[in-house]
C-alpha cells in the first residue's frame, strides 16, 4: 500500500534535500528497483511480469479486439535491443496518435549524452536477459527510473503501436511502453504537445515560437539552437476537420515533427536558409522548394548536394525557412540551460524551482478578474546585479501543472497562467501575503498572453532590477491543482513565497472579543466551569469522552441552532486524546479547565467569522478563524486542513473547526516539547506509533 500523500510530500522533499531524484541518482518509479527485480528474477529464473503496468486492456486503456501480448523473442527469432546504433530512422508511428512523442523521440536521438540519460544502452537479449528493461524520465521535478516487462501488445504476430523499419530492433517499443506506463496507458498518450516529451526527456526547459509572430526572432533563435545541445521541435497547424491528413504540399495538418537541421547553402550566388524535417511516420514528405527530388538542388555544389540531398521516402526533406514559417504554426525548443541564447557556454542562468497547489477557497482564487485572486499562491522575487537598461531578455518564467497521469488529448489539463506585478515602495518591508489593496495600487508588468490549457506555459522578460510579485493561477477559481513554477534568471535572483503568515480580513465583531488563552479568568468563570465539571464528572471527577459529547452539546451551543452542530463520539474521544496529559483516557478537573477555556475561545471565533450566519466556514472564512485563533500556517497546511475538514461540501462545521485547531495547537506544543528547540524530532518506532495513534 502506498503512504499517505503527505507522507509522500514530505518523502519527496527528503529525497530532493538527499539528492535522489536526480539524474545521478533517480528516484524508483512506483517503489519499484529495477535492479532488486532483476536479480529476483534472475536468482528464481522467471520472466519478469509487471503487475503495475500488466499486459492487459488496462495497460492499453481501452478495449481492443486480437490483442495477445508478446516477448520479443516470442515475434523474431534473433531479437536485439538496439541494432547498429539508435537513429530517428529506425522507427515509424503506430495505431496511436503519439506523433509528439515521437517527433521528440526523434530530436532525442540527434543528442547522444541526453540520449543515454533516457535510455541506459547497455541492455539485450542475452547475457542476464530475464524479461525486464528500465528507462530514465523527468517528471515534474524529479527524475524516475522506470522498469517494465518486455511483453509489448500484438494483433496477429504484429507490433500495435510504435514498430522499428528492423523486425529485430525493439528499443524503440520498449521506451514507447515505458513512456505510457509513466503517463498510465497506451491511450493515455494519443495527442499532446512535443514540449511535454522533450521535457520529460531533459529536464530542462522550454521555448515554444511563433514564426509568423516574429520570424526574425524565430530564425536567429534556430540558427543558436541547432549549434547547441537542444531538441527541436515542431508542428503544423490543424486542418478543416478534426482527421490528420496529408494537405497537397505533402505535409500532415495537424502533426508534430522534428527539426534535424538548420543549414545555410550558396544557390546561384545567393545564400539560401533551408530547415531540415522529420516526419515521424518515416514516410510522406514535402513536396515544395528543396523537396527531395526538386531541380533546386542542381543549383548547389556537388559537394553539398551530394552530403545533403537523399532522394528518399524516410520522412525527411528540406524547405526553405520562409516556407517553413509559412506551413509551421510552431516551433518548440528544448534545452538544458539557456547558455545557447547567448552563444556563450559559460553564461550561467540561475534558475528556482517552487512546488505549489490551487486549492478551492483556500489558493484557488482564479485569474486577475476574480475579487479572490490575492488568495492565490504570491512568490516574491527580487532582482540584483543587473544594469537598468535591461534590452534583451534576462528571466523566463515557467508554469507547469502536475497531472501524474495524462488523458487523451489533456482534456484534464486546467487554464493556467501566471501574472507579474512591480511590488511598490510601501510594501518593500512586508514579508506576508499581500492582500488586495496590493493589486489596486501595482502595475502589471508581465505575464502569460492569456490562461492557456495546456500542461505548461512560459514567458520570456526584460525586468529592471527591483522587486515583482509572481502570481500563478487557473482561469476559473476554485479549480484544484499542483504546479511547479520556475524562474530563471541571468542576474542574482532570490525568490521566497508569501505565506508564512495570513493577512486576515477584519472579521465582523459581533460579540465580545475572546479573551487571550494567557489571560487569566474572572473567578466567575472559573466558578463556572467548575460548576460545569461538576455536573458531568464521575465519582472520581473525571470526565471521559462521553460524558464531553454530553457535557459540549448541551453547555457550549446554548443560543445556536439546536441539532444541528451536535458533537460525535468519535471528534470527543480525539478531545480528550489531545488533552488528556496522563493518558488515562479521561480528563481531571485542571486538564478539564483548559480544555473549556480552548473550545469555547474557538467558538465564538467561529460564530465571528461564520459572517453569512449560516452555522458553516466557507473556506475563506476558515482562513479568518485560524489565523484569529492566533495560529501561524503556511498555504499549503491551510490546503491540508482544508481538504481533511472540509469534506465533499467544502464547509466546516464548528465541530470540525474545534477539532482542527485544537489538534494543531497541541501537535506544535507536542513538537515543541520533544525538539528541545532545535527544531527537529527524531522518534523511534514506538514513540511514533504511540503519538500518532493516541493523538
Amino acid at each position: 500500500m502506498p503512504p499517505p500523500g503527505v507522507c509522500t510530500s514530505i518523502m519527496q522533499a527528503r529525497y530532493k534535500k538527499d539528492g535522489i531524484g536526480t539524474l545521478a541518482n533517480p528516484e524508483n518509479f512506483n517503489n519499484q528497483d529495477f535492479q532488486i527485480w532483476k536479480q529476483k528474477c534472475l536468482n528464481e529464473n522467471v520472466r519478469f511480469i509487471d503487475k503495475m503496468f500488466p499486459p492487459d486492456k488496462t495497460s492499453i486503456g481501452k478495449d481492443m479486439e486480437g490483442v495477445v501480448w508478446k516477448r520479443p523473442r516470442e515475434l523474431v527469432e534473433n531479437p536485439h535491443f538496439i541494432v547498429d546504433g539508435i537513429s530517428r530512422f529506425d522507427f515509424w508511428q503506430g495505431a496511436i496518435g503519439n506523433c509528439w512523442f515521437l517527433a521528440s523521440i526523434g530530436a532525442l536521438t540527434k543528442q547522444e549524452d541526453i540520449l543515454q540519460q533516457v535510455v541506459p544502452l547497455k541492455q539485450n537479449f542475452k547475457a542476464g536477459y530475464c524479461g525486464i528493461f528500465h528507462f530514465r524520465f523527468w517528471r515534474f521535478g524529479r527524475w524516475v527510473d522506470v522498469l517494465i516487462d518486455d511483453k509489448l501488445p500484438t494483433i496477429n504476430g504484429k507490433l500495435i503501436f510504435v514498430q522499428s523499419k528492423t523486425c529485430n530492433e525493439f528499443w524503440p517499443a520498449l521506451l514507447e511502453k515505458a513512456y505510457a506506463k509513466v503517463c498510465g496507458s497506451y491511450t493515455a498518450i494519443h495527442l499532446g504537445a512535443i514540449s511535454e516529451a522533450m521535457m520529460d526527456f531533459t529536464g530542462g526547459v522550454h521555448i515554444t515560437l511563433r514564426p509568423k509572430e516574429d520570424p526574425s526572432k524565430c530564425r536567429d533563435l534556430l540558427l543558436k539552437a541547432t549549434k547547441s545541445q537542444s531538441l527541436i521541435g515542431c508542428s503544423t497547424p490543424p486542418g478543416e476537420t478534426p482527421e490528420i491528413k496529408e494537405a497537397p504540399n505533402g505535409l500532415v495538418c495537424g502533426h508534430a515533427y522534428t527539426v534535424t537541421g538548420v543549414k545555410q547553402f550558396m544557390s546561384q550566388g545567393i545564400l539560401v536558409n533551408l530547415v531540415r524535417i522529420f516526419n515521424p511516420w518515416g514516410e510522406v514528405e514535402w513536396r515544395g522548394d528543396w523537396s527531395d527530388g526538386s531541380s533546386l538542388w542542381n543549383t548547389v555544389s556537388p559537394n553539398d548536394r551530394k552530403m545533403y540531398q537523399k532522394v528518399k521516402d524516410d520522412g525527411e526533406f528540406w524547405m526553405t525557412m520562409e516556407d517553413f514559417f509559412l506551413n509551421f504554426a510552431e516551433v518548440t525548443i528544448c534545452c538544458i540551460n539557456l547558455n545557447f541564447l547567448d552563444n556563450d557556454n559559460t553564461s550561467l542562468w540561475m534558475a528556482s524551482f517552487h512546488d505549489g497547489k490551487w486549492v478551492p477557497g483556500v489558493t484557488a482564487g482564479g485569474c486577475e478578474k476574480q475579487n479572490t485572486f490575492w488568495i492565490n499562491p504570491q512568490y516574491r522575487v527580487k532582482i540584483e546585479g543587473l544594469d537598468n537598461d535591461c534590452s534583451e531578455n534576462n528571466i523566463l518564467v515557467s508554469l507547469m501543472q502536475k497531472s501524474l497521469k495524462r488523458t487523451r488529448c489533456s482534456v484534464e489539463n486546467l487554464s493556467i497562467g501566471f501574472s507579474i506585478y512591480q511590488v511598490p515602495a510601501q510594501f518593500n518591508g512586508e514579508r506576508e501575503k499581500f492582500p488586495v489593496s496590493f493589486f489596486n495600487s501595482s502595475r502589471l508588468v508581465g505575464g502569460t498572453k492569456f490562461p492557456q490549457k495546456a500542461r505548461e506555459v512560459m514567458e520570456m522578460f526584460s525586468l529592471k532590477p527591483g522587486e515583482y510579485l509572481v502570481v500563478p493561477s487557473t482561469k476559473e477559481p476554485n479549480k484544484s491543482g499542483s504546479f511547479i513554477l520556475s524562474i530563471l534568471s541571468k542576474a542574482k535572483t532570490s525568490v521566497h513565497e508569501n505565506s508564512n503568515e495570513q493577512i486576515v480580513q477584519k472579521i465582523r465583531d459581533t460579540t465580545k472579543s475572546p479573551t487571550s488563552p494567557h489571560t487569566p479568568k474572572p473567578n466567575s468563570d472559573l466558578d463556572n466551569n467548575q460548576r460545569v465539571f461538576l455536573t458531568y464528572s464521575d465519582e472520581f471527577q473525571e470526565v471521559d469522552a462521553q460524558q464531553i459529547q454530553r457535557t459540549l452539546n448541551e453547555n457550549l451551543l446554548k443560543g445556536h441552532k439546536d441539532g444541528t452542530l451536535d458533537f460525535c463520539l468519535e471528534s470527543c474521544q480525539s478531545m480528550v486524546a489531545l488533552m488528556d496529559s496522563s493518558v488515562s483516557g479521561k480528563l481531571n478537573s485542571e486538564e478539564f479547565q483548559r480544555f473549556w477555556r480552548k473550545v469555547t475561545q474557538y467558538r465564538d471565533i467561529f460564530f465571528r467569522a461564520d459572517v453569512d450566519r449560516s452555522g458553516n466556514l466557507s473556506l475563506s472564512e476558515l482562513r479568518n478563524a485560524i489565523v484569529a485563533s492566533g495560529l501561524r500556517i503556511s498555504d499549503y497546511m491551510l490546503c491540508l486542513m482544508a481538504l481533511r475538514y472540509g469534506g465533499s461540501s467544502g464547509k466546516i462545521s464548528l465541530e470540525s473547526f474545534i477539532s482542527l485547531v485544537l489538534r494543531m495547537n497541541r501537535m506544535e506544543s507536542i513538537f515543541r516539547h520533544l525538539s528541545k528547540g532545535e527544531g527537529v524530532v527524531s522518534l523511534r518506532e514506538k514513540e511514533w506509533m504511540q503519538i500518532s495513534m493516541y493523538t
